[in-house]
């Protein structure tokens, strides 16, 4: 099995996903996994959870997993399109898993597929993202790209 980086990911003391709750459970080249309890902080105004926590979700996993299948390469990634479809409205309290796995991963860009899925494993949401993989010497906005895992080490 690839390593495992979910542990590191967990004790970054910043960024979206601790802001939101979200637990990395498996994190490695091929798959990674999260859960998260839905809280207040993840509703928009009906009491449902809001789209973008659902987008947000599956944008980071699909990121994490190409992260760590580019940095072995000496690239890292950014996220070029995100197409994320609602399928069913979730409330306060629920606990969700997702799970994101590539669909195809080039050297330039690569393709991962989401779904997250409620505690009676029905599918609440699910998308694709396109992400660019930038060499080590390109800049992204204006600087260096400078990346918060780093596979060759451990």
């Amino acid at each position: 099995m690839a390593d495992d980086y979910s542990a590191r990911l967990n004790e970054m003391p910043e960024g979206w996903l601790q802001a939101m709750g979200i637990t990395v459970t498996l994190a490695t080249k091929d798959e990674v996994r999260a859960e998260l309890m839905v809280g207040e902080e993840h509703l928009q105004g009906y009491g449902i959870v809001h789209g973008g926590v659902h987008c947000g979700l599956i944008e980071s996993l699909a990121s994490i997993g190409a992260a760590l299948f580019a940095m072995p390469r000496g690239q890292h990634v950014v996220g070029l399109e995100n197409n994320t479809s609602f399928i069913r409205a979730v409330r306060l309290g629920a606990k969700l898993r997702a799970i994101a796995t590539p669909i195809t991963r080039g050297q330039r860009t690569q393709v991962w597929e989401s779904r997250v899925i409620d505690e009676e494993d029905r599918v609440v949401a699910m998308g694709r993202v396109r992400l660019l993989c930038l060499e080590a010497d390109q800049s992204l906005a204006g600087e260096q790209v400078k990346g918060v895992l780093h596979p060759e080490k451990p």
